[in-house]
């Protein structure tokens, strides 16, 4: 597998990506593994406008982070995986511990 690569010269945002997955904190390590697979997959096949950083796994959703030139990429992303996307937000800005000292 290729896996999720991105060109660096495109124009990318920051997206925050909630899924609505009941279970999803049950999931095991293979189930885990076959949904990131299928996510690679898809992300190889849409190629570098689209890229998968990460996620965050609770009780009930999945919170992606993912970088990309168009948000419609990501619901491209997500209806050919089958993954459901039920909120797609642009990331405007990031904060941390340290903006405090700005």
């Amino acid at each position: 597998m290729e896996g999720c690569a991105v060109d660096a010269s495109n124009q990318q945002r920051s997206f925050v990506i909630e899924r609505d997955v009941p279970g999803a904190g049950t999931l095991s390590p293979q189930e885990l593994a076959a949904i990131a697979q299928r996510s690679c997959k898809v992300l190889d096949e849409l190629g570098p406008s689209i890229q998968w950083i990460h996620s965050y796994v609770t009780a009930d959703r999945i919170y992606c982070i993912y970088a990309s030139t168009d948000p419609a990429l990501i619901h491209r992303h997500a209806e050919l995986g089958g993954f459901p996307a039920n909120r797609v937000s642009r990331v405007e800005t990031i904060i941390d511990p340290s903006t405090a000292f700005e």
